[in-house]
């Protein structure tokens, strides 16, 4: 510090290196002497050898700087006496407060003494009382045991009953015949079922009796059940409207039901079987005859006995009636085996468990299977079987009296169409379509009958053809008849998809017969006339079937047979030209003989038929034929119906007569070049003076077609 005592403030650190005294052994030297000599130079050191960095020393400035402390001589002076003033009364402070803490913490130990002792009071109270009701506590905690046991086993016994027992009012709705049959019946018997399912539980235990018990119950009510449901649903079946067989859906539901009875479920279809059957019956008597079965009019109904006088119509009425009555049948009942058959068979399959003797008709190893559709089929066969009946024997009547082939025919064309709609309706096997196809082969039988009679009264015209050689007239009804059973089958529905096939057997009855006896009368008939008059018959015969798609196979035949007779009237007409034109002997002498062969033309001169004589006569016998040659040979075949025909048959007889003349003609003029070839003259040692055969037969091929075309 300064002299003036005005210098810096100077607090003491730690930091701060203190002179202190020399260590012994080091001489004193005037320089250190001089350092403590003087005291600025001491405070310098002092300051310069404090450390700023220290946090004690910094936060003492910190503090200073915040008491706003001046820097003046008196300030400096009792600074350390203020802050050690401060201290003494922060310490005077601190004990004060601690002796109020020691005050509050002797009050705290009394009253934690009291709180001891008065815990010790209660529990001597308490461990007093405790040993006074100990007894009486283990006589309650059994009495809650047993309680709770109690209540245990009430709940068992509850949820036993309601499971396992049926209440009154559940027997009553299923035993009772004064209940209805309703949705509580069902409930009921649904729980019933569900008790003897869940009884093989209680059969599992070492002690079966209440399982049998229970079971032997609940079957009993369960049969009672099914015989008060099977009841009432033959009740139901006697009041529901038979016309109109709309099943409501509690009948439905009581079938569906019933269906684990298998014996009672089918005993339930046969009386609905048998009562639809009696219902259908006596409305087809009244469609019939307008009359019910009781023999009340009906004025309302036109009776389709009015057409028994057209058999084709009164029999169609029939079968339509009996269509629609069957059609109708099987929608009503549609609803119960199809949108419910999933239903039906699985409560049959439950059934044949309920009902062990079904199992022994089944065949073994084989598993059941129900089919809803077949089971309808089946029903509704059964419900139109007194229908079937009725039907068989009305129609089997008008076949039977009916004496027209085509008629014949065409009631066998209209059993076949009811026959595959039948099948397509009802499936292959049921009593209405064995009757319907039953009716369909009687009516084939009958035809095929007349067909036969009709045949056999022709059998004496079969000898006499007309002298025109046209179609008999046996033959042209026969062809009128068979056109009309050809346009009745060709709008009708086959049963095969070759129908050619299918329409043979009926050619062979209507048509293979007079065919057969028109070949008959042609063979006797002489030259060309039995196979003009073949001719004639199978054209009439293609043209009547031609137009039918399903009798193509038969037309070829019949080309095939014209074409075969048209070559033979060819080889007549051939015969003709050859015969009549005075060449025959000419051509059979030259035929075999070839052209340019010089042996060959050696031997014509030696032929009778070349002979000067012979061949001048043929010359003027052909030049004699030629100029009617074609008129003649169309007169020939003039009782061809077919013009065309006639002319192309007789062209082509023509052209082979006159390829046959134009090698006559080769020949000719080949011999003829080589005779005139001989240096002599002659060939052979004939003279010269021989006419050449030019000369003897001038005609060419030419002048032969022109002619003949």
């Amino acid at each position: 510090m300064a002299a003036d005592g005005t210098g810096p403030v100077t607090l003491p650190s730690r930091d701060r290196m203190s002179p202190g005294p020399p260590s012994p052994g080091i001489p004193l030297t005037s320089g250190y002497a001089a350092r403590t000599a003087n005291p600025l130079s001491t405070k310098l050191t002092s300051v310069l050898s404090t450390s700023y960095v220290d946090s004690e020393f910094r936060e003492a400035l910190a503090l200073l700087d915040e008491r706003g402390v001046t820097n003046s001589a008196e300030t400096r002076r009792r600074l350390r006496l203020d802050v050690q003033k401060e201290v003494i009364d922060s310490n005077g402070e601190i004990i004060a407060e601690f002796g109020r803490v020691a005050e509050q913490l002797k009050r705290i130990g009394a009253t934690i003494d009291k709180l001891n002792k008065n815990y010790q009071e209660m529990k001597s109270h308490v461990t007093a009382a405790h040993e006074a009701t100990s007894s009486t506590l283990e006589e309650a905690n059994a009495l809650m045991t047993q309680r709770r046991n109690v209540e245990t086993k009430q709940q068992l016994l509850k949820a036993f009953r309601e499971h396992f027992v049926l209440s009154d009012d559940e027997v009553a709705s299923l035993t009772s015949t004064a209940e209805p049959v309703d949705d509580r019946f069902f409930a009921a018997l649904s729980k019933a079922k569900l008790i003897r399912k869940d009884c093989e539980i209680l059969l599992g235990f070492e002690n079966q009796t209440l399982g049998l018990d229970v079971m032997e119950q609940t079957s009993k009510n369960l049969n009672l059940a099914f015989q008060k449901l099977y009841r009432w649903i033959q009740k139901e079946f006697k009041t529901l409207n038979l016309e109109n067989p709309q099943i409501n859906s509690s009948v439905r539901r009581a079938l569906r039901v019933l269906a684990e009875r298998p014996s009672l479920f089918q005993n339930c279809l046969d009386f609905f079987a048998e009562a639809r059957e009696h219902i259908l019956s006596d409305s087809f008597y009244l469609a019939l005859t307008g009359t019910s079965a009781s023999g009340a009019k009906d004025h309302s109904v036109k009776p389709i006995e009015l057409a028994a006088h057209d058999p084709l119509r009164y029999v169609g009425d029939m079968l339509a009636w009996t269509h629609s009555a069957t059609v109708s049948e099987r929608e009503a009942l549609e609803v119960l085996f199809v949108s419910d058959g999933n239903e039906i068979a699985r409560g049959m399959r439950e059934g044949r468990e309920n009902e062990p003797w079904q199992l022994m008709v089944d065949d073994a190893g084989e598993p059941f299977e129900f089919d809803a559709t077949r089971a309808l089929n089946d029903l509704v066969d059964r419900d139109v079987s007194g229908v079937a009946r009725i039907l068989r024997q009305r129609v089997e009547q008008v076949i039977q009296t009916n004496e027209e082939t085509i008629l014949a025919y065409k009631l066998a064309n209209l059993l076949n169409f009811y026959r595959l709609t039948f099948s397509k309706l009802l499936g292959d096997h049921s009593v209405l379509l064995e009757g319907v196809a039953h009716l369909e082969s009687e009516a084939l039988r009958q035809f095929r009958s007349l067909m036969r009679d009709h045949i056999a009264t022709l059998q004496g015209e079969f000898q006499h053809p007309t002298s025109d050689l046209r179609p008999p007239d046996f033959f042209q009804d026969a062809l009128e008849q068979l056109t009309a059973i050809m346009k009745t089958y060709e709008t009708s529905i086959s049963s095969t998809d070759d129908r050619e096939a299918d329409f043979q057997p009926i050619m062979a009855e209507s048509f293979d017969p007079f065919m057969s006896g028109c070949e008959y009368m042609s063979k006797n008939m002489s030259g060309p006339s039995g196979s003009i008059f073949l001719i004639n018959c199978l054209l009439a015969a293609k043209a009547a079937i031609s137009p039918f798609d399903f009798a193509q196979q038969r037309v070829k035949q019949l080309q095939s047979a014209i074409d075969e007779h048209t070559r033979k009237l060819v080889e007549s007409q051939y015969s003709f030209f050859r015969t009549e034109s005075a060449l025959e002997p000419l051509l059979t002498s030259l035929g075999p003989l070839r052209e340019k062969n010089k042996e060959d033309v050696t031997k014509m001169r030696q032929l009778e038929a070349l002979r000067p004589e012979a061949l001048t006569a043929a010359s003027q016998d052909l030049d004699d034929f030629l100029p009617s040659a074609v008129m003649d040979a169309m007169e020939n075949v003039k009782h061809l119906q077919d013009a065309r025909l006639a002319r192309e048959i007789t062209e082509d007889a023509a052209d082979r007569f006159c390829a046959d003349f134009e090698h006559v003609e080769a020949m000719l003029v080949f011999a003829d070049e080589m005779a005139a070839e001989q240096p002599d003259g002659s060939a052979d040692g004939i003279r010269d003076e021989v006419p050449s055969f030019r000369t003897l037969f001038p005609r060419t091929t030419g002048e032969i077609r022109v002619l003949l075309s």
